[in-house]
């Protein structure tokens, strides 16, 4: 199993076991309004393999976010984020040596339920929606090259899950989270021989750690 695949199980076995003990720990959540930026590890996987921990891109996120209660401690947290993803491929063979890397630039909006669990302690899981603005692919080694790819040919929008815990120590946080996509990067093509095929047949893998800054 994946640390991406790992990470998303024991958030979802902590939020089980946190919600048992929540009217006795919690503190109440206020509105919030802040900044957040953090670090991308990111890479893709396809329905039959998890993502390969080689093929990590680094980036990053930035933009900003909400927190508007809806009880004593739930809240509901909107963000808006520009962040990068796609993935890296080393090779190393008889006839060159290298690496490539495939990146993705995205507009995302997450749309999260955040649980404060304790007064410094909070989980976070829903789901995010992303616009694809611009993408391209580069390389360095024996070949060297940089070429834009027209996002025509990629799906624009991307959405999927995302689950992740943040430690509060206002008016910082810092916090870790990972998105799991659920749309395929690129769009369903016609062979030319009456079938069709899906290139890249993949879907976006996400895991960030951030910092956020409360500014009210």
């Amino acid at each position: 199993m994946k640390i991406q695949s790992k990470l998303l199980f024991a958030v979802t076995l902590f939020m089980t076991a946190a919600f048992g003990a929540l009217h006795a720990q919690s503190e109440n959540v206020t509105t919030e309004f802040g900044v957040k930026g953090g670090f991308n590890m990111s890479n893709l996987y396809d329905d039959s393999n998890d993502p390969d921990d080689n093929n990590v891109l680094y980036g990053f996120n930035a933009g900003v976010y909400a927190t508007l209660p809806i009880s004593d401690f739930i809240a509901i947290q909107p963000e808006l984020l520009f962040t990068t993803k796609g993935a890296e491929l080393k090779y190393n063979n008889a006839f060159a040596e290298g690496n490539a890397k495939f990146k993705l630039n995205y507009i995302e909006l997450p749309l999260l339920v955040r649980v404060n669990v304790t007064k410094n302690f909070n989980i976070q899981a829903g789901g995010y929606a992303s616009y694809l603005v611009s993408s391209k692919v580069t390389g360095s080694g024996d070949f060297d090259f940089e070429e834009d790819i027209d996002t025509d040919d990629l799906n624009k929008f991307d959405a999927g899950i995302a689950a992740g815990v943040g430690v509060d120590f206002s008016p910082i946080s810092i916090g870790v989270r990972y998105n799991y996509g659920l749309t395929k990067v690129g769009k369903e093509r016609n062979d030319g021989l009456g079938g069709t095929y899906t290139f890249p047949d993949a879907k976006n893998s996400n895991l960030t750690v951030y910092l956020s800054y409360k500014l009210n």
